[in-house]
């Protein structure tokens, strides 16, 4: 009996996930995906249509996931402070989940010209998403909850900075685990910093 197709699909992504997590998009080969998902080539080009196109739904995802994420967390908040504290728990905890995922992006993000396929789209889906804390930002301006001594730019590269640089540690040294209330504290430090 074979497996249902949606169940081959989600492990070619996991096994791609890995390799490329591990390897590097230059590094991972098709032959080594296919061996860690046990399908055959013809049953990942069913599914994908090239190595580049597998990479690029896992950054497509890990950027999508992080965007609903954000969205779910500040609709259940009324105020900047509590928006921001449950966006950055969210990220955090994402980071923390899809270490692998988070990898993959920073990799993307760094990576030199032509290094990994299509970073401009990378890079417009990492921006969208950093507009959206922009956006929180800018209606903490409005409504007085931060001063007005920073442009909205600044604050947000100082908020979704702090997040990154957790992130990236996290990330870096599989032994450090970041505690939930580490959002809470970063937030703190921000509005502190930031407010009247």
């Amino acid at each position: 009996m074979s497996k249902p197709p949606e169940q081959t699909r989600a492990r070619i992504l996991d096994a791609a996930r890995r390799i490329f997590a591990n390897c590097g998009y230059a590094g991972a080969s098709i032959q080594d995906i296919v061996q860690q998902a046990r399908v055959t080539k013809p049953a990942l080009y069913y599914y994908f249509s090239s190595k580049a196109g597998l990479y690029g739904e896992l950054v497509e995802y890990a950027h999508d996931e992080r965007l609903r994420l954000m969205k779910e967390a500040v609709s259940q908040h009324d105020d900047l402070q509590g928006q921001l504290a449950a966006v950055l728990d969210r990220l955090l905890l994402f980071a923390l989940e899809h270490k692998d995922l988070m990898r993959i992006g920073f990799a993307t993000a760094f990576a030199a010209p032509g290094e990994v396929p299509d970073k401009k789209r990378c890079f417009e889906k990492g921006r969208r998403n950093f507009e959206f804390v922009h956006s929180l930002i800018k209606q903490g301006l409005a409504s007085g909850e931060i001063s007005r001594r920073f442009s909205s730019e600044e604050l947000t590269m100082a908020i979704y900075g702090q997040y990154l640089l957790h992130a990236m540690v996290q990330v870096m040294d599989p032994k450090r685990t970041l505690k939930r209330p580490k959002a809470h504290q970063i937030v703190k430090l921000f509005m502190e910093g930031a407010a009247k």
